[in-house]
């Protein structure tokens, strides 16, 4: 139990800490305590939203950054979180208010609650939106090489290549350790062409670097027709073994954890219905129809549009590519593994929904219905 000699900020002090640990039922508990003893506190209750936001209880966030911006309307950290946490129940007009709030309130130098901004936004899919406040970043701090490869990685998307390039290789001369940002440099040159310059940065990469099949065979094609180095190199030895890693199958660990995993999420998703029965008959009468089969539509980049069940959505998108003849579940391991690499999203491959669900968050698809 919380003690009367520590002040509110100690409780938050030391919550913080726990949140960074990711201990976050321990930094729970700690903010219950202080809350107990300083009910006004607001730094308390935006606490609880993000402990709450990392655990995906989002209508428990919702309702501990809303408590907070009662308290204090103008508070920064609280409006973020909100932002955040309603683009998790698709209110992305909400959200880009809030965000564009902080903005309003001349929060513009701090650049990190910037960049969380910007990185909630483009993992929703608001590119545009993200890279402003990127660009914010970039007018307080020209030399921030994370802020360069991440606008980078939005003019990529808006379809301005010659932009995303010049700003992932800023970056890249700021950060030379910034392996995404060269992977993700490296495949767009490749794309046009340049291929002795795209080999050029995937010769700075090691396997481990590599989330993503294509980089890796780009590499091998890249050796073979330009050095002249044969696919069975023993010096491709780890960039083979890398491959198999990434297109192994599950072992029976593998396969329990999946399980497991996949367990733990329907646990959630029923606990998840209690807490939003605190919210409104709407929100319920939408849980008591999930059961039911329900209909979905997806847009992907290109602007194919997909429409059925999760699991027929998934089954697909599958079909329409390249991975047509690997299983359901290696699709999505491999897709999920090749976003991460692209967008530093991680995306759970238990199943159709939470693959879907992840793949929008890391901004490479739209749910429309």
């Amino acid at each position: 139990m919380g003690t009367p000699f520590l002040s509110s900020e100690e409780y938050d002090d030391r919550a913080h800490k726990l949140y960074n640990e990711g201990r976050y039922d321990e930094a729970l508990v700690v903010l219950r305590d202080g809350l107990a003893l300083y009910p006004n506190a607001v730094d308390l209750h935006v606490g609880v939203g993000y402990a709450r936001l990392a655990r995906e209880e989002f209508a428990w966030a919702k309702r501990a950054f809303e408590e907070a911006l009662v308290l204090d309307p103008d508070h920064e950290d609280g409006l973020a979180g909100l932002g955040e946490t309603l683009l998790r129940f698709g209110e992305r007009d909400g959200a880009v208010r809030c965000f564009r709030k902080v903005l309003d309130l001349g929060y513009d130098d701090d650049l990190d609650l910037m960049l969380q901004c910007g990185r909630a936004l483009f993992r929703d899919g608001l590119v545009a939106e993200a890279k402003e406040f990127f660009d914010v970043v970039l007018s307080q701090a020209p030399d921030s090489a994370e802020a360069l490869a991440l606008s980078g990685y939005c003019e990529h998307r808006l379809g301005e290549d010659n932009r995303a390039i010049a700003s992932l290789r800023r970056a890249l001369s700021l950060d030379s350790d910034h392996a995404e940002a060269r992977v993700y440099l490296a495949n767009l040159l490749y794309d046009q062409g340049a291929f002795d310059d795209a080999l050029e940065h995937l010769e700075k990469t090691s396997p481990e670097d590599h989330w993503d099949e294509l980089g890796i065979w780009r590499y091998i094609e890249l050796l073979g027709s330009l050095r002249r180095i044969k696919e069975d190199d023993p010096d491709l030895k780890p960039w083979h073994e890398r491959l198999t890693e990434l297109n192994a199958e599950p072992d029976a660990i593998d396969a329990l954890l999946d399980d497991i995993e996949q367990r733990a999420a329907q646990a959630a998703e029923r606990k998840a219905r209690g807490q939003l029965e605190l919210f409104g008959a709407m929100l319920q009468e939408h849980l008591e129809q999930q059961p039911q089969p329900v209909q979905h539509q997806v847009a992907l980049e290109d602007g194919r549009v997909f429409i059925g069940t999760w699991d027929e959505i998934v089954r697909q998108m599958q079909a329409s590519g390249p991975r047509a003849g690997d299983s359901v579940q290696e699709f999505m391991r491999a897709e999920a593994q090749r976003t991460s690499a692209r967008t530093g999203v991680s995306i759970s491959a238990s199943d159709a929904e939470s693959f879907i669900r992840g793949s929008a968050d890391a901004g490479i698809l739209r749910i429309l219905e």
